[in-house]
């Protein structure tokens, strides 16, 4: 019930249940697959206080929600009577995405399903590594050959997960392809391929075709591409199956088809290619480590933001498997560790005790790998910090990607990453280089923040500011010429209907605060904020006539609704010239929206008047 409210709001600007294909979440965005995308309002979803962004990408309607986004997607799914098993499959209408949206929907839809279980058997092996190398566990102990089972499970059992989560994203019966994920690694399969080892040479054959043994347990792509081609062959026998018998019928073709073909002929292809991605990737790597660890380090939050960072983790996850260790994953935490800075300098550097609030838990989510709540909440809108987290992530991934470092275990870059970049010969260079890159990439964007990340000066002018401010006064929140109410081109303003007060033709891009009080509303394209004064004075500031239409891309907010200012504060800052090029007016009226309230409301600035001096005054006789 905690989250029903919410709920229903996200699946009204998705719309309705009856626009949704399909529903998975990861771990802070709900996933939509829609029929319609024009349907979906994004813009309204955003404002909802439970969102903190929507993104649009690779075919999918993100929502991002933060660290209690399965509660959320329990809460969506059963006020639209979705299944939590339901197959993610086409509309029947085609889908428009192009090539690389779908390939980044599918590997999204794959993994996402277990992405925590994932995570947590990376971060236990890496504990494991740490506990060898400290003398803490020995590898011949009860200890942690239990440990390592638990932690390498679901890595060396990885065709029978994946065969499952791609059965229902092709949308087929997830219990067929986790079969053949099962016959992968089946004992007697594994044992076929050590005696092929012994031997030396192909000693088996299915029917006279010459088997060559592969061990697939850990492999990512054979499976893949072995469920597309059973949920295909599933779909086409229940064409023409009689209903009595298609349930068994179905399977039966499905496995009795596309277990021989993974072994003849789908595996050693995919092993083969695998093998080529990893290794493509390695020379690509050993040109110029050091430039890749930049390039990935300064790219990765971008991509992260768009949902592309979906494209690279089966690539992590081969390396692992072929390679036997991955140098992608070190490169990132930098990448992580630069946002984790940025955002702590927000937190000590702000004055705003809500911005102060979302900071701390950012930096807390943030060091356990969830970038999105820092980057959407406090990075991103205040711009300078989230530049120098993606610089100091470049940095950072300069200096491990030089030092090549490599992590032998998967896992979500994170602070326990740390661990699992310990070589299984002990500790050294490798290891130091990682370290010191993500230390440089939290310290240098958490310094750069704390020093120049924040809105310049508050104050644009602290002598422009009366020594004492009568309760009745309200000063000018911009400079330039002192327009009469009744001279503006909008009859709704002109004619008081909205309150009394002036306007003025800004000369120059600030908004301050005209007196002590709060933000009392905000509109989405801030073009326009509402305040209150300790006295009760109610006053709007409506940069421009029908700037509304320009949909915010001119205007910066500087603080958000509940906000307490004084006098001279920054509120908000936008771009005249773009304005004025745009064809809209520039003039600006300062109402008092209560002027109900008061007797009198008297306009006492000259012709022109600087931003901070006397602009109106109310009086009750």
């Amino acid at each position: 019930m905690e989250y029903h409210a919410l709920a229903k709001d996200i699946l009204g600007h998705v719309g309705g249940k009856e626009n949704i294909v399909s529903l998975v979440h990861c771990a802070t965005r709900l996933r939509f697959k829609l029929k319609d995308h024009g349907k979906a309002d994004a813009r309204s979803l955003k404002e909802n206080p439970g969102v903190i962004m929507v993104v649009e990408s690779g075919g999918q309607f993100q929502v991002v929600i933060g660290n209690h986004v399965h509660d959320v997607w329990q809460a969506v799914s059963k006020a639209a009577g979705l299944a939590e098993d339901a197959p993610s499959i086409n509309d029947g209408k085609g889908d428009k995405i192009n090539l690389f949206n779908r390939l980044i929907d599918i590997v999204s839809g794959i993994f996402t399903p277990f992405i925590g279980i994932l995570a947590a058997s990376g971060i236990l092996k890496g504990f494991l590594a740490l506990a060898v190398v400290c003398n803490w566990l020995s590898p011949d102990s009860g200890t942690y050959k239990i440990l390592f089972a638990a932690s390498d499970a679901l890595f060396f059992f990885f065709p029978l997960v994946l065969g499952y989560t791609a059965g229902k994203k092709f949308g087929g019966n997830p219990f067929i392809t986790m079969s053949i994920g099962g016959a992968l690694t089946h004992p007697t399969m594994i044992a076929a391929f050590e005696a092929s080892q012994q031997a030396g040479a192909v000693t088996e054959a299915f029917f006279g075709i010459p088997i060559t043994w592969i061990n697939y347990s850990s492999s990512v792509i054979p499976i893949i591409l072995a469920a597309w081609l059973s949920c295909w062959l599933e779909k086409q026998s229940s064409r023409f199956l009689p209903s009595s018998v298609k349930n068994f019928f179905a399977p039966l073709i499905c496995i009795a088809i596309t277990v021989p073909l993974t072994f003849l002929l789908i595996g050693p292809l995919a092993t083969g290619m695998s093998q080529m991605l990893a290794n493509g990737y390695q020379w690509i790597y050993q040109q110029a480590p050091w430039l890749a660890g930049a390039a990935m380090g300064a790219l990765w939050q971008v991509c992260v933001i768009f949902g592309l960072h979906w494209g690279l983790v089966p690539l992590m996850i081969n390396n692992l498997a072929v390679l036997g260790h991955d140098t992608m994953a070190p490169i990132l935490l930098p990448a992580v560790m630069g946002q984790v800075g940025a955002t702590l300098g927000v937190l000590l550097r702000t004055r705003d005790a809500r911005q102060k609030v979302l900071a701390g838990s950012s930096v807390t989510a943030g060091i356990f790998g969830i970038t999105e709540p820092a980057v959407y909440g406090v990075n991103l809108p205040l711009r300078r910090p989230f530049y120098f987290g993606c610089v100091a992530g470049a940095i950072g991934g300069a200096i491990v990607g030089f030092s090549d470092t490599h992590v032998y275990s998967f896992g979500f870059a994170n602070i326990f990453t740390i661990a699992q970049m310990i070589p299984p010969g002990g500790v050294d260079s490798t290891l130091w280089g990682g370290i010191i890159g993500t230390l440089v990439a939290l310290v240098l964007s958490f310094t750069m923040t704390l020093l120049a990340g924040m809105p310049g000066a508050r104050r644009p002018s602290e002598a422009a500011l009366p020594a004492t401010l009568s309760a009745n006064e309200v000063l000018s929140p911009m400079t330039g010429s002192v327009l009469a109410l009744d001279q503006l081109p909008d009859a709704t303003f002109a004619s008081g209907l909205l309150g009394q007060g002036t306007a003025i033709i800004p000369s120059g891009n600030q908004v301050i605060a005209p007196f002590s009080g709060m933000v009392a509303s905000l509109f989405q394209t801030r073009h326009a904020i509402g305040l209150l004064s300790d006295s009760g004075i109610e006053v709007l500031i409506h940069v421009g006539i029908d700037t509304v239409k320009l949909d915010g891309k001119p205007f910066t907010a500087h603080v958000n609704v509940g906000d307490k200012v004084q006098p001279g504060d920054l509120l908000l800052t936008f771009d005249r010239q773009a304005i004025i090029d745009a064809g809209y007016d520039l003039a600006t009226p300062i109402i008092i929206s209560n002027s109900d309230a008061y007797q009198q409301v008297v306009t006492v600035a000259a012709s022109t008047v600087v931003a901070g001096a006397p602009l109106l005054s109310v009086s009750h006789d």
